[in-house]
């Protein structure tokens, strides 16, 4: 079995996002990038499919600038058997990436594909959804385990009210929560075994695909901040505040 997994190049989760001055966007240069740590595990768990015989091959898939070869890299070293990019300067909305990797997946033919439930620098929850649908193929989203026997995988997945458990025939499209497996190392061995391993680069135009922005973003602003808390005398203050400031008491 062939598992595809879409990994995204992000500002690292550990550095402190600042909106550029003329508010047209987050500030990029000069900022430690890293991969999506939700791609992350999808590539840990595409790996344990493959350490337990489930897959034979692993391919790692980003779209994006030639940075995001680094990406690439990070998780070949991780245990994929070889990567592509789909190079473009092209600023990417989820639907232009669901149909790169609609594309790539008609050119791979893989079994399963998996990635992040979201990228952490948009929050866009969009990328699974459409590309199962471009496919039409069944998905299973927020994936907290992932089990595969024969044709089938079955997904415990989470849910408002809890834990909901179903399953989809494959081919199909999963996307993977936090809770699905802690992601390994990278070690030094694998990260030089990763630089000779194949990567290959493709463009949007030999896809067939039109990755022009839909969307125009009009400005992107800090959230305000957060006042201090207070202190209250005794409890009739704290009913009366309740009851005036907060309006959740009658």
């Amino acid at each position: 079995m062939k598992i595809l997994v879409p990994v995204k190049r992000v500002i690292d989760y550990n550095v402190k996002v600042r909106v550029r001055p003329d508010g047209t966007g987050v500030e990029t240069a000069n900022v430690k990038m890293s991969m999506n740590p939700f791609d992350e595990i999808a590539v840990e768990e595409a790996v344990r499919l493959k350490e337990k015989g489930i897959a034979t091959e692993v391919i790692a898939v980003s779209c994006g600038g030639a940075a995001c070869q680094e990406t690439l890299r990070t998780a070949l070293a991780l245990g994929a058997d070889r990567a592509i990019l789909v190079q473009t300067d092209v600023e990417l909305q989820p639907l232009a990436v669901a149909k790169l990797l609609r594309a790539v997946v008609q050119k791979e033919l893989p079994q399963l594909v998996l990635l992040g439930k979201q990228a952490i620098d948009d929050d866009a929850n969009q990328t699974g959804q459409m590309l199962a649908a471009l496919l039409d193929w069944p998905q299973a989203t927020f994936a907290s385990r992932v089990d595969v026997a024969g044709a089938t995988a079955t997904v415990k997945r989470e849910v408002d009210g809890g834990l909901e458990t179903v399953e989809v025939a494959l081919p199909a499209v999963v996307t993977t929560d936090l809770r699905l497996n802690e992601p390994r190392y990278a070690t030094l061995p694998n990260i030089m075994k990763a630089k000779k391993k194949p990567l290959d680069t493709l463009v949007p135009g030999t896809l067939g695909v039109d990755v022009a922005p839909r969307l125009v973003t009009v400005k992107v602003t800090e959230p305000a901040k957060r006042k201090g808390g207070g202190r209250v005398a005794d409890v009739k203050e704290l009913v009366a505040k309740l009851r005036s400031e907060a309006k959740i008491l009658p």
